[in-house]
């Protein structure tokens, strides 16, 4: 699990990357991401590969990012470490 395992996720063409995400989030992390989070980050790498990474995403019903109920695209890609689906892995 790690690092390794969400590169090997973000590649596989046999999941969407709804799925991808979810189960990154709920597999990957002690305690497990709650799989409510994925349409945020997913929301977020589009925000990152439309090159705006400061665009504020609607967080779910509950959930709060400095006592906001949206968040930044950056600090949910960060918080929830989705670099895998934002880097261009197509050179290596």
């Amino acid at each position: 699990m790690g690092t390794n395992f969400a590169t090997d996720l973000a590649s596989m063409d046999n999941l969407t990357m709804h799925q991808q995400i979810e189960i990154h989030l709920t597999g990957n992390f002690y305690p497990p991401i709650p799989a409510f989070m994925t349409e945020a980050c997913v929301q977020s790498i589009e925000a990152y590969w439309e090159d705006d990474t400061s665009r504020y995403i609607s967080m779910p019903e509950g959930v709060f990012y400095k006592g906001m109920s949206h968040a930044p695209a950056h600090a949910i890609v960060e918080q929830h470490r989705l670099y895998p689906w934002i880097e261009d892995l197509t050179n290596e």
